[in-house]
C-alpha cells in the first residue's frame, strides 16, 4: 500500500514536481495532496508564481533596473540565468 505523502515531503520535492522532473507515480502521488490539501496547493500556487515571476523579471538585458535594488541581487540574478538552460 502506497504511503501519503506529507505536507513537509511536498514541499521538500516542489520545484522537481512544478518542473517535471519527478517519475509519473510520484507526480501522481503529489497530484493527489494538493487536490486533497488546500494549503499544499495554495503553497504550490504560490511558489510556481514566484518562479515565473522571478525568471521574468530581467527579461531584456538592456531595461534598466531600478536603483533601489541591490547591485549583488542583480548579479545573483544574472549569474543564474547564465546557467539556465
Amino acid at each position: 500500500m502506497e504511503s501519503r505523502l506529507s505536507c513537509r515531503e511536498l514541499v521538500e520535492f516542489l520545484a522537481d514536481y512544478l518542473a517535471g522532473r519527478l517519475p509519473v507515480d510520484q507526480a501522481a502521488r503529489f497530484d493527489r495532496h494538493l487536490a486533497g490539501c488546500p494549503a499544499c496547493a495554495t503553497y504550490a500556487r504560490t511558489y510556481e508564481d514566484s518562479v515565473r515571476l522571478g525568471r521574468g523579471a530581467f527579461l531584456c538585458p538592456d531595461d534598466q533596473v531600478p536603483g533601489d535594488v541591490p547591485e549583488d541581487l542583480v548579479r545573483a540574478i544574472l549569474d543564474v540565468r547564465k546557467h539556465e538552460p
